[in-house]
């Protein structure tokens, strides 16, 4: 039973992986279907975190809309996400920053990592 689970879920892995770390601040581009129409929907945030590995794995982005903080969490290997790109990397010394959630404003942004 646990190879047939392994098979399945090989055969959902996407080839191409977007590479990104916690704490960049990334443009998910979302396919949104509304009725027979199908768009792209851009979400641009920081992501907060990664987890969970193989065909589960999720990562969660978060940006200010109007004053009012947004979280979206997406499966890594869906089919509704069309692609990752990187705006800017961060420098960050945790893999979780669920303190951002407190903090408002400048107090809020990540320092850009320069390489």
């Amino acid at each position: 039973m646990n190879e047939i689970i392994k098979n399945i879920e090989a055969a959902q892995l996407k080839e191409q992986v977007p590479q990104f770390n916690v704490g960049d601040t990334v443009r998910v581009h979302n396919k949104i279907k509304e009725g027979n129409r199908e768009r792209i929907q851009i979400f641009e945030g920081t992501v907060l975190k990664k987890q969970g590995g193989s065909t589960r794995a999720t990562f969660t982005v978060r940006k200010t809309s109007n004053g009012v903080g947004v979280e979206k969490t997406w499966p890594l290997h869906s089919p509704n996400v069309e692609k990752v790109e990187v705006v800017r990397r961060g420098k960050v010394r945790r893999a979780k920053l669920n303190y951002l959630r407190e903090r408002v404003g400048k107090r809020a942004k990540v320092k850009e990592l320069v390489k």
